[in-house]
């Protein structure tokens, strides 16, 4: 007891760290947003013409990317999401490196009126360790 008593603040700082560690995928879990695993998104992709977005930055994008995806990195999505208005009634499949960024974009594209949105589990890193193909 003396041991909380003397150390209340580390205690407190430990904890608030875990919860904000643990608050973003507890966000996910609880989202209308869809997660596609890798061979779901390549069905989506292939069977309904899939629209794929790219939210990573540009250095991450020229290492490689999913054929045929627009890229709008996250940090201007909100101020180029007009390039995305004409896909509003297709599926959106949202990629980023691990799925983060991407669930973000989701939600934004979802709350601007589109009909169809999905992020890609695992991001470029789940897609590349399934061995399916990139453009550099």
């Amino acid at each position: 007891m003396k041991f909380v008593q003397d150390n209340i603040w580390l205690i407190v700082i430990a904890a608030t760290s875990g919860l904000g560690l643990l608050f973003p995928l507890i966000k996910r879990r609880f989202s209308d947003i869809p997660e596609l695993g890798v061979s779901d998104a390549v069905l989506l992709i292939n069977r309904r013409d899939a629209v794929i977005v790219d939210v990573r930055e540009q250095a991450e994008f020229a290492q490689g990317h999913l054929p045929n995806a627009r890229h709008i990195p996250l940090s201007q999505f909100k101020t180029r999401l007009g390039e995305l208005t004409r896909f509003k009634a297709k599926p959106l499949l949202v990629h980023c490196a691990t799925g983060g960024r991407s669930h973000g974009a989701a939600e934004m594209l979802k709350a601007d009126g589109f009909a169809e949105v999905f992020s890609l589990r695992g991001g470029i890193g789940a897609w590349q360790q399934a061995g399916m193909p990139v453009e550099k």
